[in-house]
């Protein structure tokens, strides 16, 4: 079985900085990309950056140049260090990455959130 664990968020005020890690433990044969989306209350969810297995990543436009991803190919882990964080910012983030279980096919698999708020 395999499940994403995610540690950080908090509640900061504009400006400050917070990091979001991710692991993927359990039953993992392979891991294809790893990525973070945020839900904010009333709104769709959203991709926030998403690390391919090479150096490819992407970034939705309004966090360019703020938050940064990376990612641990040996660990399966993915964070998410978020600089500078604005109101805007608050939501729910999770973690998600396709694994490959065992040998055959990937899945789509989802953290459980955990929630950012930055406050004036």
């Amino acid at each position: 079985q395999v499940e994403l664990v995610e540690s950080g968020g908090g509640l900061v005020q504009p400006g400050a900085s917070l990091k979001l890690s991710c692991e993927a433990s359990g039953s993992v044969f392979s891991v294809n990309h790893m990525g973070w989306y945020r839900q904010a209350p009333g709104k769709q969810r959203e991709v926030v950056a998403i690390a391919s297995t090479g150096t490819t990543t992407e970034y939705a436009d309004s966090v360019k140049g703020r938050f940064t991803i990376s990612r641990d190919n040996v660990k399966n882990t993915v964070v998410l260090q978020m600089n500078n964080l604005k109101p805007e910012d608050t939501a729910v983030y999770y973690c998600n990455a396709e694994i490959m279980p065992t040998w055959g096919r990937y899945y789509e698999y989802w953290g459980q959130g955990t929630q950012v708020t930055v406050f004036s």
